[in-house]
């Protein structure tokens, strides 16, 4: 942030962020920050460091985490493969008359994750979304929330956007389709993090990540299974919590 406040490129702070928990309890966390990326095969494959993202030519996507622990340099390895089950095309904007955009680029596949830790294979039910914009985030969008909900037959996503007479996006994803819409929710029910950070209310919940501008949850039921994140953009900006953050982030001099 203090970087982006002097004028700095995004494309020079590139970084990869790799979180594992085990029953609601963080087990290994990266956030690596490199000068530079690079766009090969076509725009298929994007590297950062030692890590890289590809859609192979069958149409799924491949993964490799090779990183460090912030604090200690633990290397942390890992090998993704995800099978879409349901395509997205178009990106969305959050807001009227803001720039700021939301893709999801497959909201429902199958994932297959090979770890290090503990020399584990885990399968299960996985998706990928993305966004982007022009202008850094917090300095019109004030932040949102979010959360994406795997049932047995289909995927639920519903976003947020913190901003007055926003009305929330909802996709749905199952079979092979999938259906956007603009939907009048009724206002969330919301329990106050340690750091006075508003999340929402489900029991039982599992607050996997909890800071003062950013939590992430979890919420299992027979058959559903929820994973959400709560960023407050405006607070992210403020000094104190960007030098908190800074604490999280191994900076690499090297691409």
């Amino acid at each position: 942030m203090r970087s982006a406040r002097r004028g700095a490129q995004p494309l020079a702070h590139a970084a990869i962020n790799f979180a594992l928990y085990e029953k609601g309890q963080p087990r290994q966390w990266v956030l690596s920050e490199y000068p530079l990326l690079s766009v090969e095969d076509g725009a298929r494959t994007l590297r950062i460091g030692g890590s890289s993202l590809r859609w192979n030519d069958d149409g799924t996507m491949s993964a490799s985490v090779a990183e460090r622990t912030p604090w200690l340099g633990k290397p942390v390895r890992a090998e993704l493969h995800f099978t879409p089950e349901v395509r997205g095309t178009d990106a969305y904007q959050l807001v009227n008359g803001l720039s700021h955009y939301w893709q999801p680029f497959a909201p429902r596949g199958s994932a297959k994750v090979s770890l290090s830790y503990r020399d584990l294979t885990l399968e299960g039910r996985g998706y990928h979304d993305g966004n982007h914009g022009e202008v850094p985030l917090g300095t019109d969008l004030r932040g949102w929330d979010w959360e994406r909900t795997h049932h047995r037959d289909f995927t639920r996503i519903t976003y947020r956007p913190w901003q007055d007479e926003t009305t929330p996006l909802v996709v749905s994803a199952s079979s092979g389709a999938l259906i956007a819409t603009r939907a009048h929710l009724p206002p969330a029910m919301t329990v106050t993090t340690g750091w006075g950070l508003p999340v929402p209310a489900r029991e039982p919940m599992a607050l996997l990540e909890s800071s003062p501008f950013y939590a992430r949850l979890e919420h299992r039921e027979e058959h559903a299974e929820t994973m959400g994140e709560v960023a407050d953009f405006q607070r992210f900006r403020t000094p104190p919590f960007t030098w908190m953050a800074s604490f999280r982030t191994r900076v690499e001099r090297d691409s």
